[in-house]
Formats: structure tokens, sequence, C-alpha cells
């Protein structure tokens, strides 16, 4: 019988799908793939930093000095996560060898070089991965880095600087290097910062004050920026201010036209920029050039031009603005010395200019004089989702979970709701297989055996207790060497190495096999299934098996037909054939009340309770019946709490309940035969269900998602939900792109 506690409309359990065409614990290879969900892109002198997804930070380029921040001081040409900033970072500020954060609580964190105290710890040591500055731990709203110093605005409006100050680039009025934050005394009420390379510049109401390059050691007024500022941008010996009229001024050296103004005349005070396509959004300054985002989307730039930064294909300089090629939609950038980059309209990120230590984060080191992709790594892997969580297998066959996680079931050491993938770090690498129950996620590791973690109410973990763990623990007894895992609401089976099939938890309706209805805590070996079992599926309260010869048997609870006997009730304790389908079955799905199976015709037929996809208005059947329209084509066949997907040869279509818009038709009305997934955009590998939402992995190797986000189980960066597919933002984007458990 069913614990008296839980009702329909709320179940959830982990279907594990068949498929021949791909092996969940099949050999990873590597790919490139373009860095996606990028928010914001910083560029320091040969190094590049990007945020992406919920405020991690990625970092690629030269790293002699440690300024990518992953412990290490090997250069990279892709990108690596930062150490400790693996959420709520909001800004960035890169010099020429060191790298500062901003993080949604105002605390500023720097690593790399430190030869002038220019991380402001206090020390002049060189850090490999991010530390404190003193006394900006808190309101901190912006900073910026020069070459060997940095600024932040403080929560008051002031102004505090620290690192190298030979040229009085600090503004304390002093030449003498501060290794922490020292105050200006003689600005207040400021409401931007930027720092060149030996100078620095703030905005306050529309007016703009600058100090350093040897010039001035207090913040001296720019003449002629009294009013009428929106934004500036200090380059190495030049800057510019995009103004409320949607003009450009730059100011400074102009040996090779960095200033716009069609010369290569030094400017004292700032002159316009002239022949820019459209209204301006923002102007960045490297060094020796310049380039503004205008309203189109585009970036135009100007100046020097040897290592390509001006993204016209050219290398030759420029008195005037000229487009960046094969870039339209551009969403945000960053000029530094050698290269600049952009954040693309799709939340990608592009780059262009030298690349020697590999700053353009494209998996090489060779210069581009027009735009390319930032990539990730991808590789072969699986996805299974729970109740509204969701869990993968990464490229380097680690394990990364993201949605809910009030029962510790993404396994990352803590019960906190995770918008984007989250590593379940103490898995480590080698794991093989995944899957995702209600509130628990179970995975076989690099030894064959299974570790479970999350809700453990019934014993669901197989440690021998009932207590949740936020981290995997070993299921007990198991031993080594399984080849399969399934997880349900609260119960969980395996196929151990010779083929055979145990479960453990919840047994209330016989769904572990065993002939009892009793509560396991430890597996138990199911009757009759001592080996032959190619693969499983695990409903609310039911359990099926996939045999090597084709056949099917379930059991468990049986009062909604989902055994497919033909009869309602009563429960089995033990595995029945289900007539019609004890040979040429190809793959199974389970989930909730409701069992399916896709012959080896390409078929698919489903029974239990629920919209099982013939046209019925009723729904539900205790025998199997064939689903509208698949009579031939599917490759698998997964199921969510109250809707079920169908692969296809070409394409995704789906049936049931569609509140959350998790048949990704666009809409939320309910179907009762199956209808297109729109905006896929091409051929798919695999599909996986959760409670409300879908996942399909697609042949590129990019992963989408739809329907339910309440949690973030859908993994795009946000929490709302959506009827047509998202692409889900992935750590070091690891790429799954060779089918779902």
């Amino acid at each position: 019988m069913r614990p008296p506690d839980k009702v329909r409309t709320t179940a959830i359990t982990s279907a594990v799908i068949a498929l021949s065409l791909a092996s969940a614990t099949g050999a990873a290879h590597a790919q490139t793939v373009p860095l996606t969900n990028v928010v914001q892109i910083a560029s320091g002198w040969a190094h590049t930093c990007a945020i992406v997804g919920a405020g991690a930070v990625k970092c690629w380029g030269t790293n002699f000095n440690g300024a990518l921040g992953d412990g290490t001081t090997s250069d990279r040409s892709t990108p690596v996560d930062v150490i400790g900033l693996q959420a709520g970072v909001t800004a960035l500020a890169l010099g020429s060898a060191h790298s500062c954060a901003l993080t949604a609580a105002g605390a500023v964190k720097c690593w790399g070089s430190n030869w002038a105290g220019e991380l402001g710890d206090g020390t002049q040591v060189q850090r490999l991965v991010p530390v404190d500055v003193i006394g900006l731990g808190a309101g901190v709203k912006a900073i910026s880095a020069g070459a060997d110093h940095t600024c932040a605005i403080t929560a008051t409006n002031r102004v505090m600087c620290w690192g190298y100050n030979a040229w009085g680039q600090l503004g304390d009025g002093t030449r003498q290097s501060r290794p922490s934050p020292v105050l200006l005394e003689t600005v207040a009420g400021v409401e931007a910062i930027t720092a060149g390379l030996d100078f620095t510049c703030v905005l306050g109401t529309g007016s703009v004050a600058c100090w350093g390059s040897g010039v001035h050691l207090y913040p001296t007024a720019v003449a002629g920026l009294e009013a009428g500022v929106r934004s500036i941008d200090a380059g190495a010996r030049h800057a510019c201010a995009t103004m409320t009229n949607n003009t450009v001024k730059c100011w400074g050296t102009n040996s090779s036209g960095e200033l716009g103004d069609g010369t290569t005349m030094p400017r004292s005070a700032p002159v316009d920029v002239v022949g820019l396509g459209g209204a301006v959004q923002v102007a960045r300054s490297g060094n020796g050039y310049s380039c503004a985002l205008i309203d189109t989307g585009d970036i135009e730039c100007w100046g020097a031009n040897f290592y390509g930064t001006l993204g016209n294909g050219m290398v030759q300089d420029s008195l005037a603005p000229v487009p960046v090629v094969d870039l339209s939609g551009a969403l945000a950038f960053d000029a530094s010395d050698t290269h600049a980059c952009a954040v693309t309209s799709a939340h990608g990120a592009v780059c262009w200019g030298d690349d020697f230590y590999g700053q353009l984060g494209n998996a090489m080191t060779t210069q581009r004089l027009t735009p390319v992709d930032v990539v990730g790594i991808g590789a072969v892997g699986a996805v299974s989702m729970g109740f509204a969580h969701t869990c993968a297998l990464t490229a380097a066959s680690t394990v990364a979970c993201w949605g809910s996680n009030y029962s510790g079931q993404l396994g990352d050491g803590t019960t906190v709701r995770r918008l984007v993938p989250t590593e379940v770090a103490t898995l480590g690498t080698g794991v093989q297989a995944v899957a995702s129950g209600h509130h628990h996620s179970c995975a076989i590791d690099a030894a064959g055996g299974v570790q479970c973690w999350g809700e453990n109410l019934y014993g669901q973990l197989g440690d021998g207790g009932t207590s949740d763990h936020a981290t995997p623990a070993p299921v007990s007894t198991l031993g080594s060497d399984n080849l399969a895992v399934a997880t349900g609401w609260s119960h969980s089976c395996a196929i151990t190495s010779t083929g055979g099939v145990k479960c453990w938890g919840n047994n209330g309706s016989g769904q572990l096999g065993d002939g009892s209805m009793t509560q396991r805590e430890t597996p138990v070996d199911v009757i009759g299934l001592a080996s032959g079992v190619r693969a499983l599926a695990v409903g609310e309260f039911h359990s099926c098996a996939l045999l090597q010869a084709g056949g099917m048997k379930c059991w468990g609870d049986n009062w909604d037909g989902e055994l497919g006997t033909g009869v309602i009730g009563p429960e089995q304790t033990t595995p029945v054939d289900v007539p019609g389908l004890t040979s040429g079955v190809h793959a199974i799905s389970a989930r909730s009340f409701m069992t399916c199976a896709v012959t080896d015709a390409g078929a698919a037929k489903c029974w239990g309770y629920g919209i099982v996809g013939d046209g019925n208005p009723d729904g539900s059947s205790p025998t199997p019946v064939a689903v509208a329209g698949l009579s031939s084509g599917v490759v698998a066949i997964t199921q969510g709490a109250l809707h079920v997907c169908a692969q296809l040869v070409d394409g995704v279509r789906c049936w049931g309940r569609n509140d959350f818009g998790q048949l990704g038709d666009g809409s939320r009305e309910t179907r009762l035969v199956p209808t297109d997934v729109v905006g896929l955009g091409g051929p798919v590998e695999a599909v996986s269900a959760g409670s409300q939402h879908t996942c399909a992995l697609m042949a590129t190797g990019a992963l989408k998602c739809w329907g339910s986000n309440a949690a973030g189980q859908v993994g795009d960066g946000t929490a709302e939900g959506i009827p047509l597919p998202q692409t889900v933002v992935v750590p070091g984007d690891p790429i799954f792109s060779n089918g779902f458990e």
C-alpha cells in the first residue's frame, strides 16, 4: 500500500531510459564548444575573465603571476574556474597581471601579481587564488584596475585606491605605493571610476576629474567635461567619455589615432570622435586604440591595430572608427592592451587580437584579426531529472546538479537552491552514471560502487539509516562494478555486475521485489532477477526491468494498472510479465503511476494512470495501448509527473499536462496526443523529463530544457518558467552529447 501522506498530483520519480544507441557509461571525448551564458567580460594585458551564470568567474590567458586564480601559474587557452568564486560575483577589474572581483555583498577580492601591493591585502606576496582586500568586505559599489594599481567606490561614494603609485595614480598626494587601500580625502560623490596605465579618473554628477601620469597627485577637473558625461573609460595613456547625448569625447596621447579625431595630435582637453555610425551606448579604451558599442549592437574601433585589436581583418592603424566584422547584436565588451572581447546577443563570448598567451580563449594561441568564439570543453555524458532538480554527468566524468536542494539532493554539502549546475565535488572523477529521484540522487562512481545523497526518510540512500545526506554516501553491501542505477520517489534499484537487480528504500507497495512490503535501508535481491537484466525503470511505487532477451517484467503498486497486467490491483511483491511485451522491447520508461515501452519496431506503448497518448480524454489504461501517431520512428521515451515525451529520429513529441510549458510547444495547453517540441533548432540525441520540466540533448552537444523553473531546474540561470527550449548553463561548459539516464 502507499504511504498515506502522499498525493498523486505531487508525485515524481526518476525515469531511466535504456538507449541502445547511447550508453551513459560510454567513454568521454573532448570537444570545443562556445562558452555560454556570459554576463560580463573583462580584459587584462594578456588574460581575460568572464562572469557566467549566477556569478561564477572563469579566466584564461597568461598566468605567470597567478592572474587566472586557479591555484597555478600555468597559461590557459580555454576558460578555467577561479577558485572560490563559483557564484555571487557582480563585477570584474583586470590589471596587467592581477585580477579583482566585486561580490554581490560588496566585498572585493583580488589575485595574481602583487609586487606593488595591487591586491590590497597588506602584503606584496603573489596570490594564486582570491584574497580579501583589507577593509573592503562589504558595501563597495564599483572597482577598476590599472596596470599595477586598483581603486574602488565605497558605500558612501568615496574613493579608495591601492598598489603602485610612482606616477601619483592613487591620488593621495604622494608617490608612495600602498599595499592596502587609502582614502582619497579630496573627492566625494563619485558615481563611476576607471583606472588607466598610470592614472585614474572618476565621474561625479556628470563631471570628470583625473589624477596621475606624473602630472597631478590629487584629483583635478577635466576641462570641457564639467557636465553631460554618462560614463568614462581609461586606456593606457588616453581616456574617453561617453556623453549623455550619445557621442564620445577622448583626450590624451594620440600617436596611433586613438582619440578618433582624424589626427595623431595629442590633446590635453577632450575632442569629439568623428564618423561613428550610430548613437553610442558605451566606449572603451585600450592601449593606443578605442572602441564604442553603438545602438545597433555593432562595435566600432579606431587607433592602433598592430595586434588586430580593431577587429576589422587588418593590422593597419585607423584614424577613424571602423566596424568590427562578423559581430552584431553585442551586449557588452571590453578592450585591453593587446586584445578585445565582447558578450554576444546569445550570451556567448568572442575575442580578437593577440593570442600569444591564449587570451582569446579559443583553445589556440594564434592572433585573430576578427572575432572568434571563446570555448569551453564538451564531452559525452548523461542527465537525470528529479522532482525539481537535475543532475548531469560532465565532460570530466564528474557530476553537476542544479535546482531544488532542501534535502541536499544536489550533493554540494548545502541545502541551498542552485540556478546553474554545481559540482558534486566529493564524488571525484571517473563517475559512470547518475540518476535523480524525487528528492535524492545516486551515482555509480569510478569503481562501480553506488553512492547516494539527499532525502533518506525511507532508507532510499541505502546506507543503513534514514538520515538525509547533503553529500554522497556509499550504498551498503552493494559492492563494485555495478552496471546501472535507477531512482524512484522513495526507493532505488541497481543492476549488479552479474546482471541481477537489487533494490532498497520504501517498500509499502512491494516495489523492492523481495516478496515483502517491509522497508529496507540496505539493498535486497529482487526475486527471480539474479541475472539477465539490461535496463531498469522505476516509477512512484513500482519498478520494471528490461531483460536481455527483450522481455519486460514489473512489480510493486498496481492500483492504477501501472504493471500492465490488464487488471487494477493488487500489488505484486515479485516481478510479473507484462502481457504482449514478453519480447521485442527496445526501451522502457516509468514514472509516477504510468509505464511506457518502445518496441523494436520503433512503436510507443503506454499504460497506467495519466494521459497515455491515445487521444482518449480518460487517458488511463491497465493494458498497453498504442500512442497515437507513434507507430514507428520512436527511439526512446521519457515521463514526467503527468506528461510524456518521445524522442523520434526526426525530433521530439510530447503529450499530457502542460501547466508549466513542459511539453515545449510554446503553450500551456494539455495535449491528449503527441505534439511537436518547437525551437530545438536541430537533431536531438536524447530526451529526459522531470516532474514538470523536460530536457533535450542536441546533436551539437548543447543541452536545452523547458517547463517549470521555480527551483532553477531548467538550469538557464533564472527561475522563470518558459514553454520553449532554453540553453542550460554548465560550469566549464561540459556538454552532454550521448544519452540521458
